[in-house]
């Protein structure tokens, strides 16, 4: 247990001064522990969040509670653990929405998804889906970009969500459409305009879109990756659609505020790679197409500035602004 683990091996020689330091790491955590998640409860960042919590709280034997606070795309939550104070105690389970997508569409922001916080590790990924109406005569990409050329800014896409909108985007330029946004509060509430013809097609994560298809709304032509997606098998990759520029996907994962020490950091994520590999997070995850793919917080840091990158030069050739 992550609580006990000594992490600090002092020599006999400095053993004084490194006591304080092994008290606080011994402790840890001493006190209830806060998830902030920047999303409502429900959200695919909530659900694996949730799951998480529950069993590090058993491993811990501390509370660890789920705050939601979601609004403005994240950002009032982003905030809010980077000014808290880097004691372990606060821990933010976010996406590529905070730490990617926002620094690309806000010209200032009272946090920076690299500086202001302490990387964990990553929970998981997962692809957008590219989905039209059920009953739509459209049943590959091809149909589809054909249909969408034969026709330049007559067809509509919905988003509720910028990092939907921004695969949407990807999709357009490497397919060579010209396809008019339409903005929604949220992904699901652009559903029910696919299914009237007002929208022709929209792309949402894996786990909404297996939602919609499983209860026979929408039916999806392809996955943005390289790779096919466990919770939908059948789905055909961007590759293998003849896409292969059309490879995003959207990620979990869990950071600290800056300044917490290395030592705490570490322990978490290696609980938290304890509780990855319980058969019953497994099955949980499983049942939202939720995969671990975890990684050291060293990793993480290098894979959060590099998704900045790449979502921002993908958002600047888009040119899309907040609105």
């Amino acid at each position: 247990m992550f609580g006990r683990r000594h992490f600090v091996r002092a020599a006999a020689g400095a053993a004084v001064l490194a006591a304080p330091a092994i008290a606080r790491a011994e402790k840890y955590p001493s006190e209830r522990v806060t998830m902030v998640v920047p999303f409502p409860a429900g959200a695919a960042t909530d659900i694996s969040a949730r799951i998480y919590a529950e069993r590090l709280s058993a491993l811990w034997g501390q509370a660890v509670v789920v705050d939601n606070r979601g609004g403005g795309n994240g950002i009032p939550a982003a905030e809010s653990v980077a000014r808290a104070k880097p004691d372990g105690l606060t821990l933010f389970a976010t996406s590529a929405m905070t730490q990617a997508v926002n620094p690309a569409i806000y010209d200032k922001l009272s946090y920076d998804p690299v500086e202001s916080f302490a990387p964990i590790t990553r929970m998981g990924t997962s692809p957008f889906v590219l989905l039209v109406d059920r009953n739509s005569p459209i049943n590959t990409a091809a149909e589809l970009t054909s249909m969408l050329k034969a026709a330049p800014g007559k067809h509509n896409y919905g988003a509720g969500a910028l990092p939907a909108r921004v695969a949407s985007e990807l999709y357009k330029m490497a397919a060579g459409v010209d396809v008019v946004y339409v903005g929604y509060k949220s992904n699901p509430q652009a559903i029910p305009d696919v299914q009237n013809g007002l929208l022709t097609f929209m792309m949402i994560d894996t786990v909404n879109a297996k939602v919609a298809i499983d209860r026979g709304a929408l039916k999806g032509l392809f996955v943005t990756d390289n790779e096919r997606y466990a919770a939908v098998p059948d789905m055909p990759t961007a590759v293998e659609v003849g896409l292969p520029d059309v490879q995003l996907t959207t990620w979990t994962g869990f950071y600290a505020p800056k300044g917490t020490p290395t030592e705490i950091v570490q322990g978490i994520y290696e609980d938290i790679r304890k509780v990855s590999v319980m058969p019953e997070v497994l099955e949980r995850l499983k049942t939202i197409g939720g995969v671990p793919k975890l990684m050291t917080p060293d990793e993480f840091g290098a894979f959060t500035r590099s998704e900045k990158e790449r979502w921002g030069q993908i958002i600047q050739r888009a040119n899309i602004k907040v609105e």
